[in-house]
């Protein structure tokens, strides 16, 4: 596979060669997975709006610009799934909780189990002696991507043949995968497990791995998990209740303001930047937070890529900062007299994490933190309740919303 450039201009090169399969090509070829290098009915573009070097809505624009609403409708739906996830995990942050505090139980029954260790690191280095299962390890160590069928293929695996904890399993594609999204990933996940639909996991079939991967792979059927029952006996008092999305404290444009930009929306000249009073900016690297353990290198240098990117766009004289201890930030925006921190918008997930814990130190400070939320967020996220479904029925809305 050619090594991604982190900008925007290799963003916008992608979709535009792409969006001639974005109709019948990507509907009748996009679950089949052709092996690393030789990926063509998928665009591959998932850690650019993952990171909004493109935007959901820009993307859409392209596909009914190429090919129409109704010929690009499966595209359109796979795009709007990334914003129903986020809007899921907003409305039960709680889930987020229980994943990051199940992760630190599960890496410390790593520590002290020799069998449980030996078998997460065959897992995790392509030495399962599964050769399908170590293939796409392989692929996403040295790349940073994993076709989507092949990450429900490999979770399913991970989980239910393998049987290791599922956690473990997120937090390995978590630290690899360069769109790794910890709505997406995280309730990918638990979809597989059978948490986010209750009693229906993801069940991986040899016959279905060797169709969709043209024989290119072809497990036998004896190796798989043949009787499969979801985990939701882990969470036995069921889903959280769903509450509405967290409303951002928004920017006032009198105040002397530090303007921060991190991965989470890289997308500047959707917002009003010069209406600031800048004292300072910088870009925050964040990618450490995803996981208690090394992140791989691919995704931190698409992160940096993705930073100077931003940062040159911006038009303003940008320092770079490093997510280590939360006061850091509080001592940044004091240095230039800031009163307020002005960002995109951060949903749940470890930056959320991060900027919570400096926020006790900023109000003491008096330095106010405050978000620009999308439309397309405050669109979205308010039907992400249930399924998808709830979703779906909406688009016909949504695209006459934003005149598409």
């Amino acid at each position: 596979m050619t090594q991604m450039i982190a900008t925007r201009a290799a963003g916008q090169a992608r979709l535009e060669q792409f969006s001639a399969r974005m109709g019948r090509d990507y509907a009748q070829g996009r679950n089949f997975d052709r092996g690393s290098g030789s990926h063509r009915d998928v665009s591959m573009l998932s850690a650019y709006i993952r990171r909004r070097l493109l935007t959901e809505q820009e993307v859409i624009a392209a596909a009914i610009k190429a090919q129409g609403a109704e010929a690009s409708a499966k595209f359109i739906d796979e795009v709007i799934w990334r914003s129903y996830f986020k809007g899921w995990l907003e409305q039960r942050p709680g889930i987020w909780d229980s994943y990051a505090a199940g992760l630190r139980q599960d890496l410390a029954a790593l520590d002290g189990d020799a069998g449980l260790h030996h078998a997460v690191q065959a897992a995790e280095t392509a030495r399962t002696g599964l050769a399908y299962f170590d293939s796409w390890a392989a692929e996403l160590i040295e790349t940073g991507y994993l076709h989507n069928h092949a990450r429900m293929w490999f979770a399913s695996i991970w989980i239910f043949t393998l049987k290791l904890p599922w956690r473990l399993g997120a937090d390995f594609f978590l630290r690899n995968l360069l769109d790794g999204d910890p709505a997406s990933n995280t309730l990918s996940w638990r979809w597989v497990a059978g948490l986010h639909t209750r009693g229906k996991p993801y069940v991986a079939e040899a016959g279905n791995i060797a169709r969709f991967t043209e024989e290119r792979l072809t497990p036998c059927a004896e190796e798989l998990a043949q009787t499969v029952s979801g985990l939701e006996h882990l969470e036995p008092g069921g889903l959280p209740e769903c509450k509405k999305p967290r409303i951002p404290k928004v920017p006032q444009k009198h105040l002397p303001t530090a303007f921060l930009l991190t991965e989470e929306d890289c997308r500047i000249e959707d917002f009003a930047v010069q209406e600031l009073m800048c004292t300072t900016a910088a870009t925050l690297a964040t990618s450490s937070l995803r996981s208690p353990r090394d992140v791989a290198k691919n995704v931190v240098q698409f992160e940096v890529g993705a930073l100077a990117d931003v940062a040159q766009r911006s038009g303003l004289a940008v320092s770079a900062m490093q997510a280590g201890t939360p006061s850091d930030l509080v001592k940044w925006a004091l240095q230039s007299g800031a009163q307020q921190i002005v960002t995109p918008y951060v949903p749940v997930g470890p930056l959320r994490d991060w900027l919570e814990r400096a926020k006790p130190e900023l109000d003491a400070a008096g330095v106010s933190l405050t978000e620009w939320r999308r439309e397309w967020d405050a669109m979205i996220w308010p039907y992400a309740t249930a399924g998808f479904f709830k979703v779906k029925k909406q688009i016909p809305k949504f695209l006459r919303t934003i005149h598409l």
